[in-house]
């Protein structure tokens, strides 16, 4: 699995912390994973404001993933990466999220945006969970983040089976056929959608080729590439290559 950090630098030490950064300034971070989800959004920015108001404390800026999954690969997380430039443009002294999923769901993603904030002298402040910089809070942060990986990755592998069997008896295998197929005559099969055959191919080329999931959408958004929702973006790519290689497998 591909593990970058080109957007932003995580030194294998933090630095010494920074000078002069706000207490009372903070960054607030949104995310959710799919667009039938967009409320979560008002959800999330409801709770953050609640915890300002509560605590006295001024929210800087926002930042937010839109389609994004917890466990993307840092580089396609565009809204989480602005979010740690915003600490030190805004000299905040604290990223604040609703809950620890809304960072990550990867124990590896998760330690490196609490290095990178160690590294600018702020802190990581979730408005529903476990923060802090003490060696228990730190201990049960980790814990929290490997159990969270731990069911996202229990889920998957029963949903993996689970289609398989459907697939075995030649059924369909979800509510909406997946992207470049479409519903047979018979209601029950699949077959290849023309319209959206073209524009599979193209991805499949393209994440062969080695480009993340943030490139191919602007490659294909450059390329009149029609998605089925409003927008290219790197959460529907990572979803379309993946089923499809997966079904190929």
């Amino acid at each position: 699995m591909r593990r970058s950090t080109q957007a932003f630098s995580l030194r294998s030490k933090p630095e010494r912390k920074a000078k002069n950064l706000d207490p009372k300034a903070i960054v607030a971070y949104l995310r959710v994973s799919t667009e039938e989800q967009g409320l979560g959004m008002e959800a999330q920015r409801n709770a953050i404001k609640a915890w300002a108001d509560l605590h006295g404390v001024r929210i800087a800026a926002w930042y937010e993933d839109f389609g994004i999954s917890g466990g993307a690969e840092l580089e396609d997380r565009i809204g989480l990466l602005a979010a740690l430039e915003g600490i030190r443009e805004h000299r905040a002294g604290s990223l604040v999220a609703h809950k620890a999923d809304r960072i990550a769901r990867d124990v590896y993603v998760a330690e490196c945006v609490k290095r990178a904030l160690l590294s600018a002298g702020a802190s990581l402040v979730l408005v529903e969970g476990i923060s802090g910089t003490d060696p228990f809070q730190e201990l049960a942060a980790t814990v929290m983040d490997a159990a969270a990986r731990f069911e996202r990755r229990m889920i998957a592998a029963r949903t993996k089976a689970a289609l398989g069997v459907k697939r075995a008896r030649g059924e369909k295998t979800g509510g909406s056929c997946p992207f470049g197929f479409q519903l047979a005559a018979d209601a029950i099969h699949l077959e290849p959608n023309p319209t959206e055959q073209p524009t599979l191919a193209r991805i499949l080329e393209l994440r062969r080729s080695g480009f993340g999931g943030r490139r191919i959408a602007s490659i294909l958004t450059n390329e009149g590439y029609m998605p089925r929702g409003k927008a290219w973006h790197p959460g529907n790519v990572h979803a379309i290559a993946n089923a499809a290689l997966e079904a190929a497998s």
